[in-house]
């Protein structure tokens, strides 16, 4: 990684982030740039980084799936049984969704994070404005492992402290560290799959006593009262304590560190307004869902190649996002990504409303300290799914103070 002299600071961080959580993702992220819009990869399959192709394509549910080989349901689908082909895709997806879809509005999301958040957040302020360091790495997998365990419903202790809800979040990731050797197959070797289910169980022990208590203002109780079964709950909440946490720390602790870096945290402080442009341009740059792969159920046509039923397609958002350019708050949102950093069509993140209010709310902690943050030490996540930093700390002290 110290051969990227040429890539600015920012960039070189991000590189050496997605290296160390691994680097076959980083040589095909690498490689991507000039390969084209569509191209078949050995052991891989298609490779596409246009956004527009990549958009129709994930909306396409006439040719593609996530169901299948090359799909995170085919993942799932391992790990809960098969009820998940009904559940994660069609008619039975859109029921799933529907039941949940006024917990995740951009109103009733920000009211959550301000009810979740407002403890933590005024300890993190007060650690801050005492010119103590903080390590946001772990403050924000302590947050998002709070708000994962309140929107289902989860019996938490009334005085649990940041590191029960830590362990909330350290299960999630090493049940999604598993697949990181899934980038050319998605099936699942017997060891891993045993250590997976083992995982599984740690992390829904609690879901059962949540899904006979919780109320309907909670998703498992939500679930309960429209007659969805335990064992789908159970595998609906495995899904969000996994890709609800994981994605969301990591957005929120790159964008700390992207802001930093670009010297951008001074035009925020002058100019709040650009927050909310703020958080989708790290939300477009850091992509933490870096690949997204599916299914060809049908023979379909892209960028004059045929991709095959039976065949796999890799779409690098990651590659797509950032080929629009540098980290810049001050950028117009690109009209052909959109929001591809979550998706698109009906599997479009259910939680993006969500995401964008937790990293909002944690930036306003910041933001609102009398000085800017500095990084005064960081440490990349190895062997892991989404790209992170397993330490970025900070400090708000003037520089002079520091012991």
């Amino acid at each position: 990684m110290k051969g990227l002299p040429f890539l600015p600071r920012e960039a070189r961080h991000e590189a050496q982030l997605i290296f160390a959580a691994n680097p076959a993702l980083f040589s095909l992220l690498a490689v991507s740039r000039v390969a084209g819009p569509v191209r078949k990869v050995p052991r891989l399959g298609w490779v596409i980084t246009d956004p527009v192709i990549a958009r129709r394509l994930l909306m396409d549910a006439e040719h593609t799936s996530l169901l299948g080989e090359g799909g995170v349901g085919h993942l799932w689908a391992q790990l809960l049984g098969d009820w998940v082909n009904q559940s994660f895709d069609g008619p039975g997806h859109d029921a799933l969704r529907h039941q949940a879809r006024d917990l995740f509005t951009d109103v009733s999301a920000k009211r959550h994070v301000v009810r979740v958040f407002a403890e933590p957040a005024a300890q993190l302020a007060e650690a801050l404005r005492r010119n103590e360091t903080v390590d946001i790495a772990q403050t924000a997998r302590a947050w998002v492992g709070r708000m994962v365990a309140d929107l289902l419903g989860l019996p938490m202790a009334s005085d649990a402290d940041d590191a029960a809800f830590r362990a909330i979040f350290a299960h999630g990731e090493r049940l999604a560290a598993l697949a990181r050797k899934t980038l050319g197959s998605t099936v699942i070797p017997p060891d891993a799959l045993a250590e997976a289910r083992e995982i599984l169980e740690q992390l829904t022990a609690r879901v059962p006593e949540a899904y006979a208590t919780a109320d309907t203002n909670a998703l498992l109780g939500r679930c309960r009262e429209a007659g969805i079964p335990l064992r789908e709950a159970r595998g609906l909440a495995s899904l969000l304590l996994v890709a609800g946490t994981e994605t969301a720390a990591s957005a929120m602790t790159r964008g700390v560190a992207l802001l930093h870096d670009t010297g951008q945290q001074h035009d925020l402080r002058a100019e709040p307004d650009l927050l909310r442009g703020a958080v989708w341009e790290i939300l477009r740059v850091t992509t933490p869902a870096p690949l997204i792969g599916r299914h060809i159920t049908a023979d379909v046509e892209a960028s004059g190649k045929t991709l095959r039923r039976g065949e796999r397609a890799l779409f690098l958002t990651y590659t797509a996002n950032n080929a629009v350019g540098r980290f810049d708050i001050h950028r117009a949102p690109e009209p052909k990504l959109r929001q591809l950093w979550f998706g698109a069509g009906a599997h479009l993140c259910l939680g993006a409303p969500l995401a964008r209010a937790e990293i909002t709310f944690l930036l306003q902690t910041l933001l609102a300290q009398e000085r800017p943050w500095r990084v005064v030490r960081r440490r990349a996540a190895r062997n892991v799914i989404i790209p992170t930093y397993a330490q970025l700390v900070i400090t708000c002290a003037p520089e002079e103070s520091r012991l």
